[in-house]
């Protein structure tokens, strides 16, 4: 489902076409980085024998910010892990809309709580400023890739819950987010 296809206004449609290219960016950076910063210890530990210190405290840095863009691009691709106990019991087409729709409310609800709490965590971090143990790189770099990542997923989830609620009122396939 190509959800930039669905979007008509154009303000909206540009908005979400630049957070999916810095989202794949970032996300396809850090997928690249991190298995070679791993070669590289491999390397320099059993092959030159001569281990970098820190290199373990270096991944956590990619490794967070990977994790919480894989969540906002499963958010954006709507490959969310669900639980469809319920789905199976429904076999009526409204009802499966108005469900999905109830869905994407508690989805957003719980998305606006995380980006709540992730900004409060962002926030401190920023005034704190407390660095990594061995290479003092500031934990602020890592910290911010929880309040990034929620709010791509709350951004969209909201769009997914537009969807949901134009298919219950139009009775099909939501042609505008």
């Amino acid at each position: 489902m190509d959800n930039l296809s669905k979007i008509k206004n154009p303000v909206w449609k540009a908005i979400y076409g630049i957070l999916i290219k810095i989202q794949r960016f970032v996300g396809i950076s850090v997928c690249i980085l991190v298995p070679l910063i791993v070669v590289y210890q491999v390397i320099l530990r059993y092959v030159l024998k001569a281990p970098l210190m820190g290199i373990e405290e270096m991944l956590v840095f990619p490794i967070i910010w990977m994790y919480m863009i894989g969540g906002s691009v499963a958010s954006e691709q709507r490959n969310h892990i669900e639980c469809g106990i319920l789905t199976l019991y429904i076999k009526k087409e409204r009802t499966m809309q108005i469900f999905k729709c109830f869905k994407s409310v508690f989805s957003l609800a719980v998305a606006v709580w995380l980006c709540y709490w992730s900004y409060w965590y962002f926030s401190y971090s920023l005034k704190l400023w407390k660095l990594s143990d061995l290479l003092r790189w500031p934990m602020f770099f890592a910290e911010s890739a929880l309040f990034v990542g929620f709010v791509l997923m709350t951004f969209f989830t909201l769009i997914e819950l537009i969807d949901h609620f134009s298919e219950v009122i139009h009775g099909k396939k939501g042609e505008e987010a």
